[in-house]
């Protein structure tokens, strides 16, 4: 074999090892950590909240469970997503549109993750809880991933359920069902999406449109997106409260949430108001950064009053 042979030669093989075999950083964020931290959070919560009481290691495997599961379906939706991650300007730096870990890795990765934690959590815990959160998986991956999010505007709507469950099956690994606070614990998540992401969807719109997914701001207009976003406020107010309303909560919570409620309700007017140039970008920069702040300050109030009561 010729120099130039072999230096050919080597030269594809290192093309080879460019395009996968991403570091450990690599994958830890194919595993979207931020959306990770709160589910964990929400999970965590829901765990706490729930009458009765779970062994303290089989609690930690159940919230280590929901959040490998939460990351297997973060992978899988960089999998799937490759394409759409590669022309927006938000997500071009993804571990696979930047070539350091291959879209058949990343597939492999998540599904490995996938399976792995929910049988785990079937097996340690319950296998109700394992099998919500095998069904969270199928409805990110399948249901928002796969379909929704290509082809209709309310993908974000309909297929926020899925960050909506883990208070749910946080619940359910202790008592092995759900119940009526469960369900207002995932009815806050679930109407606190569409706002929080539509507010980024107004400043990120020329993405979307590049990406061609069809958000309702590059559907419907921003006009459309802005009441929308108030209407979604307005509704997400009272059911905020509903942990007091519905005696699971103390009046301090209540007073809070409301108090919150309303400061969220009267930003989401401010982006409804402020329609043109860089009042209006800051307005949805401000309601999608408080929106955050909102919902882990709920769940933080819940988390603390459980705690409390426990000592």
């Amino acid at each position: 074999m010729s120099l130039v042979e072999r230096q050919d030669m080597m030269s594809q093989e290192t093309a080879v090892w460019d395009g996968g075999m991403g570091s450990v950083s690599d994958y830890v964020a194919l595993l979207k950590p931020r959306v990770m931290s709160l589910v964990i959070f929400t999970a965590f919560v829901g765990l706490m909240l729930a009458p009765g009481s779970v062994h303290p290691v089989l609690g930690v495997v159940a919230i280590l469970c929901i959040a490998i599961g939460a990351g297997a379906s973060g992978a899988l939706n960089m999998w799937y997503d490759a394409d759409i991650d590669e022309v927006m300007t938000r997500t071009r730096k993804r571990p696979i549109p930047a070539g350091k870990v291959t879209r058949e890795e990343a597939l492999a990765f998540g599904v490995t993750l996938s399976i792995g934690s929910v049988v785990l959590l079937g097996l340690l815990v319950n296998w109700f809880a394992g099998a919500f959160l095998a069904f969270t998986i199928f409805f990110y991956v399948i249901v928002y991933t796969m379909w929704l999010k290509r082809s209709t505007p309310q993908n974000i709507v309909i297929g926020g359920a899925a960050g909506a469950f883990p208070p749910m099956i946080g619940w359910a690994a202790v008592t092995g069902s759900v119940s009526l606070e469960s369900f207002v614990l995932f009815l806050i998540i679930f109407m606190w999406t569409p706002p929080h992401f539509w507010a980024l969807a107004l400043v990120k719109n020329g993405d979307y449109q590049a990406a061609k997914i069809p958000m309702l701001p590059v559907v419907a207009g921003e006009t459309v997106t802005r009441h929308h976003i108030l209407a979604y406020a307005i509704l997400l107010a009272p059911i905020g409260v509903a942990p007091y309303l519905l005696g699971f909560a103390s009046p301090v919570y209540g007073i809070a949430s409301a108090l919150l409620s309303a400061i969220f309700v009267g930003l989401s007017f401010d982006v409804w108001r402020k329609r043109e140039g860089d009042p209006a970008k800051a307005a949805c920069w401000r309601l999608f950064k408080f929106s955050i702040f909102y919902l882990f300050m709920l769940f933080a109030l819940l988390l603390g009053e459980s705690l409390i009561a426990g000592v």
